[in-house]
């Protein structure tokens, strides 16, 4: 089979920029043959979603010959009672992976650039090349966004600038004031994006995930998702709150059905379901501080994370480097993220587990920190 980059002169060519594009590979979920597969890669809930959305989507399936509404306004307007938003700035996607590209290919083409941190979500810098864009890096400080390096670096033709808070996978976040500082020295004609994947988790008292700034703003925007703390990631649902120009421009170019009617259902019943999701941020931040102190305890360094999985750095010393971890803890069918296509070649992001999960992976570390694993 003739490869894009192998093809005739003559053949259908894709616009420029579409082959700059490394495609997204996610986390392993396989474990070798044999052993008991434990996946803290894909930074999924542990306690699955919540059993309303599970009957929600069973007897959605009785309806699977019928187009789902195209609007989603009965998960939109579930997601408004539940932020006290209006529901009509609210766009639903399939998944905020979605949205984040929509976003860029509504407001980003050829000539344009489009900002993201050092370590930010690769979706970002896929995202801007397919829309034709020029991706521009901020560095970051200590693993975290940085607004004067962000600002800096904002040129006449810088039409988005994305920001993970909290960041995937260093787990850091920029305090609400450092957001607004940041709205407030962007151009009015940039769009702002705040993607706040992981802001069920965060308990920091100066956190906040944006909806105050979007309502004040016309040049931001938030993007939120059911893929992790409330299990859905499978259904893929995401959704935007934003300006009503933004909102205007999105629904225009957006596909008509692009959200399932089993998504739509079982979305609007897991955002209902307060206890549920509750208990899914108790169990994260019990073992998020645990995990946190045990793995610093065992001589790793651990960066401060305030979502659902951690960044744990590993020795830059012959068998003790983060593909050593890897290789060690992926025999005893234990699955982390390597995250070197992040700029990250010496670490592992672990997620939140099990307490089944989390416990084996404590044990496998102290069996890897006692020495170099040579084979």
């Amino acid at each position: 089979m003739t490869s894009a980059l192998q093809q005739p002169a003559d053949a259908p060519a894709p616009r420029p920029g579409a082959l700059a594009i490394d495609a997204y590979v996610p986390g392993k979920s396989k474990a070798p043959e044999g052993v008991r597969l434990r996946k803290l890669s894909s930074n999924e809930t542990p306690l699955g979603p919540s059993p309303r959305a599970v009957e929600a989507f069973r007897t959605a399936a009785d309806n699977l010959e019928i187009y789902p509404d195209g609007t989603a306004r009965a998960l939109r307007e579930a997601i408004a009672r539940a932020h006290g938003l209006d529901p009509d700035r609210i766009v639903c996607g399939a998944g905020s992976d979605e949205l984040l590209s929509l976003l860029a290919l509504g407001y980003v083409g050829p000539g344009d650039e489009g900002l993201f941190t050092e370590h930010g979500f690769l979706v970002y810098r896929i995202a801007i090349l397919a829309a034709g864009g020029t991706p521009i890096v901020a560095p970051e400080t200590n693993l975290t966004a940085d607004v004067d390096a962000i600002l800096a670096r904002v040129t006449e033709r810088t039409r988005i600038v994305y920001i993970a808070n909290p960041n995937n996978p260093t787990g850091t976040y920029l305090p609400f004031d450092e957001v607004k500082r940041l709205q407030a020295g962007l151009p009015r004609n940039t769009l702002l994006v705040l993607d706040a994947a992981y802001a069920e988790y965060v308990r920091a008292n100066d956190y906040a995930a944006g909806i105050e700034l979007v309502s004040s703003c016309e040049n931001v925007v938030m993007t939120r998702t059911f893929s992790k703390a409330f299990g859905l990631a499978s259904l893929r649902i995401g959704w935007l709150y934003g300006p009503a120009g933004v909102v205007e421009a999105l629904n225009r170019i957006r596909g008509p059905f692009n959200v399932s009617g089993p998504a739509i259902a079982a979305g609007a019943a897991a955002v209902a379901d307060r206890e549920h999701i509750d208990r899914a941020v108790e169990h994260n931040a019990r073992w998020l501080a645990e995990l946190s102190e045990r793995i610093r305890d065992l001589g790793f360094e651990v960066t401060p994370s305030v979502a659902n999985f951690l960044l744990i750095h590993f020795p830059d010393e012959p068998g003790r480097r983060a593909v050593d971890a890897d290789a060690f803890l992926t025999a005893r069918g234990l699955i982390l993220r390597a995250v070197g296509a992040y700029g990250l070649p010496n670490a592992l992001r672990m997620s939140v587990g099990s307490e089944d999960a989390n416990r084996a992976v404590l044990v496998a570390l102290a069996e890897f920190a006692k020495g170099p694993q040579l084979g």
